[in-house]
């Protein structure tokens, strides 16, 4: 197997208080992994140690976070800023926190352009025509762009910032939770969203969630997080073999049988052999 993408040897911890301990999980390019966890497990935690953000909160992390051999935690401040939104982007749980109110749609991406970009106007342009086509948003609507962020839909806003995301053709996208803030039918379209770009572009995606129902339809690897480390790790046709106790009350959460949601995913299931 060629060397993963993201490499995470993580610990992290808040005031002494130990969050995460000895948390390890690999991911390679073109990978869609799907990090699973009751509320309190550590997923938030997880995200800002990633982007390097921990400290912004009172935290600290140690370890490893290797993005192609390069540790993003003892990378110098300045470096690591060149890294977030260029090499590893994230897609924020909350889309409407998450933007600006007082500025335009625009505005958000000729911000995020002129942060990582020496290009010009043109240049964006192109990309933004681009983008908002591929995240099926209006794109050669111009009197969208000037709209400010209160005034188009939540599931829109989403995809805003999946769009902001993929400004810089990432190669890592950290997809935290982006659906629990909408309602089932923008959920479904997300989802699709999400697992046709990662299939179409190749970005690697480490999605984050409580859902396991979201994370079977969309990821090829389920990695579940318990008491601030990886329980178990499995290929989503191997779920039906998990043996942690923290998987199987996942699993009993479903409110259908586990090998008709596998069906419904279209994943063909390995059963525990008897």
């Amino acid at each position: 197997m060629s060397t993963p993408l993201l490499q995470v040897r993580l610990r992290a911890e808040y005031g002494g208080r130990c969050i995460l301990s000895d948390l390890r999980f690999d991911l390679h390019s073109g990978e869609a992994l799907g990090l699973v966890g009751t509320s309190g497990a550590g997923k938030t935690t997880l995200v800002m140690a990633l982007l390097g953000l921990l400290s912004w909160r009172g935290g600290k992390a140690s370890g490893e976070v290797l993005l192609d051999g390069v540790n993003l935690l003892t990378m110098p401040a300045r470096e690591a800023r060149k890294l977030r939104g260029n090499l590893i982007a994230l897609i924020p749980q909350c889309p409407m926190s998450a933007l600006n109110p007082a500025v335009s749609l625009r505005s958000h991406f000729e911000q995020a352009w002129r942060a990582h970009e020496s290009t010009g106007a043109k240049a964006l342009e192109s990309r933004l025509l681009q983008l908002l086509d591929e995240v099926q948003l209006p794109a050669g609507d111009y009197s969208f762009l000037r709209r400010k962020p209160g005034q188009i839909s939540v599931g829109q806003a989403q995809r805003v910032l999946i769009a902001l995301a993929l400004l810089h053709r990432p190669l890592i996208l950290v997809a935290d939770e982006p659906t629990s803030a909408l309602d089932p039918v923008t959920q479904a379209e997300i989802i699709k969203l999400l697992r046709n770009l990662n299939r179409r572009s190749g970005t690697a995606l480490l999605y984050i969630s409580h859902d396991l129902i979201s994370v079977l339809q969309l990821c090829s690897r389920i990695a579940v997080l318990h008491a601030g480390t990886i329980a178990e790790c499995l290929p989503v046709e191997q779920i039906e073999q998990a043996q942690h106790p923290a998987t199987l009350a996942l699993l009993s959460s479903i409110p259908m049988p586990l090998h008709a949601l596998l069906a419904h995913c279209g994943v063909t299931s390995v059963r525990r052999s008897q």
